[in-house]
C-alpha cells in the first residue's frame, strides 16, 4: 500500500497564489516580445536550384582551412538549428575555428516536388552542390558535415562518389535502423507507407511535427510549456524559448516519393547496414567509404539511439574511424552550452590533422 498523502493547505495555497502572480506578470512579458529571429550569420547564395540554396557562411576574418565544409541537413525541419543564436551556432563556432562553412538549405518543397525520389536528392542535388563548393574553392574534394537524415544522405554520397569527398564527419546519424531501442524505427516498420504516400502526397510537416512530439509526449507536449512559467519574467530566456518553438515549427513538407523511398529502405528493410542498398542504380556500400570518418553521437537521443550511429564502425571502410559521444539530446548537442564549448572545438582539431 502506499503511504497516505500529507499536503499542507498552508503551504500549498503558497505555491498556488505564488505561480498565479507569476503567470499574470509573465503574461505582460510575453504579449511584448517580437518575433525570433535566428540564422543571423552573414551568408551569400553561390548557388540555386528549385526550392535550393547554397550558401557560403562568412566569418569575421578568412578563413584557414584549406579544405571547406558542407553541412547537409536533414530533410525535416530546416538547416538553422546550425545557427540558431550568436552564442548557439555552430555554424559560427567552426568559423571562428577557421573552418571554410558552406550550408546547404534544401527549401520547402511543394506540390512540384511530390516525385522527387533520394536519387534526386543524393545524386542530382547534393552532387550539385559538392560541385559549386569544389568550384568555389577550387579543390577536388571537400569536407562533408551530414547531420541525422543528412548524415545518411552523406554516408551514401560519400560512398558512390569518393572522389569528391576528402572527410566525413556524421552527426546524430542514423546507420543501423533496427536497434531494439528505437522507438521511431518500430513505428515506421508498422506504416504502409504505400498507401499513406498515394493518399496524401507530400508530407505535411503538422504530421511529421505531431511524431516527434509523441515519442515524449508528457515531456513535449505538457513539461515544458508547465516550465515556461518559471522563465516567464525573464525576456532573455523566453526569447531563446520562443525562438527554439518557431524552428521546431518551421518544417518543411516532404516529398512524397523521397519519404517512401526512405521509410521502405532504411526504416523497413534496414538496406543500409545489410549492403542491399541501391539508389539512382548505385549499390551503396559503406565499405566503399575509406575516407577518415569522425562520427559523433548524443548519448540521450530519442530520436537516433546512440547504437543506431555507433554502427557504422562496424559497417565503414575508413580504416581512420574516430567516434565521439557528447552528453545531450537530439538537438541540444547543437544548442547546448557544454556542446558549443566541446563539439565546434572538438570538429575543428580532427579536421586540422587531416587538411
Amino acid at each position: 500500500m502506499f503511504p497516505p498523502l500529507r499536503l499542507d493547505p498552508t503551504a500549498l495555497l503558497g505555491e498556488i497564489s505564488a505561480f498565479q502572480r507569476k503567470l499574470a506578470s509573465g503574461l505582460g512579458n510575453l504579449a511584448d516580445q517580437r518575433e525570433p529571429e535566428y540564422a543571423n550569420t552573414p551568408r551569400e547564395a553561390v548557388y540555386r536550384e528549385d526550392k535550393l540554396t547554397l550558401w557560403h557562411m562568412k566569418g569575421h576574418g578568412t578563413p584557414t582551412a584549406k579544405t571547406p565544409t558542407l553541412i547537409v541537413y536533414a530533410l525535416v525541419n530546416t538547416v538553422w538549428m546550425t545557427d540558431l543564436q550568436a552564442d548557439r551556432s555552430l555554424v559560427r563556432n567552426l568559423l571562428e575555428q577557421g573552418e571554410d562553412v558552406y550550408l546547404l538549405d534544401w527549401g520547402y518543397p511543394d506540390g512540384a516536388d511530390r516525385w522527387l525520389a533520394l536519387d534526386d536528392y543524393v545524386n542530382g542535388y547534393l552532387d550539385r552542390c559538392v560541385d559549386a563548393v569544389r568550384r568555389a574553392s577550387g579543390t577536388d574534394a571537400i569536407n562533408l558535415l551530414g547531420i541525422c537524415q543528412g548524415g545518411t544522405f552523406s554516408l551514401c554520397y560519400a560512398a558512390t562518389h569518393p572522389e569528391k569527398v576528402k572527410n566525413l564527419i556524421t552527426m546524430v546519424t542514423p546507420v543501423d535502423f533496427h536497434t531494439p531501442d528505437n522507438m521511431l524505427s518500430h513505428w515506421a516498420r508498422e506504416l504502409d507507407v504505400d498507401r499513406f504516400v498515394d493518399t496524401v502526397g507530400n508530407i505535411p510537416a503538422e504530421l511529421l511535427n505531431w511524431v516527434y512530439l509523441t515519442l515524449k509526449p508528457v515531456r513535449l507536449n505538457q513539461q515544458k510549456y508547465v516550465g515556461l512559467v518559471d522563465i516567464l519574467d525573464n525576456p532573455k530566456e523566453l526569447q531563446n524559448f520562443l525562438r527554439m518553438e518557431r524552428w521546431i515549427f518551421d518544417s518543411p513538407d516532404q516529398a512524397g516519393e523521397a519519404f517512401r523511398e526512405f521509410i521502405k529502405e532504411f526504416y523497413q528493410q534496414n538496406k543500409l547496414v545489410k549492403g542491399d542498398l541501391i539508389i539512382g542504380g548505385k549499390p551503396v556500400d559503406l565499405g566503399m567509404i575509406t575516407q577518415p570518418v569522425l562520427n559523433i553521437f548524443a548519448e540521450q537521443d530519442h530520436l537516433v539511439p546512440p547504437d543506431a550511429s555507433r554502427a557504422l564502425g562496424r559497417h565503414v571502410g575508413s580504416s581512420d574511424y574516430t567516434q565521439l559521444a557528447f552528453k545531450g539530446g537530439h538537438i541540444g548537442i547543437y544548442v547546448s552550452g557544454r556542446a558549443q564549448r566541446e563539439v565546434p572545438p572538438a570538429i575543428h582539431q580532427w579536421l586540422s590533422t587531416r587538411n
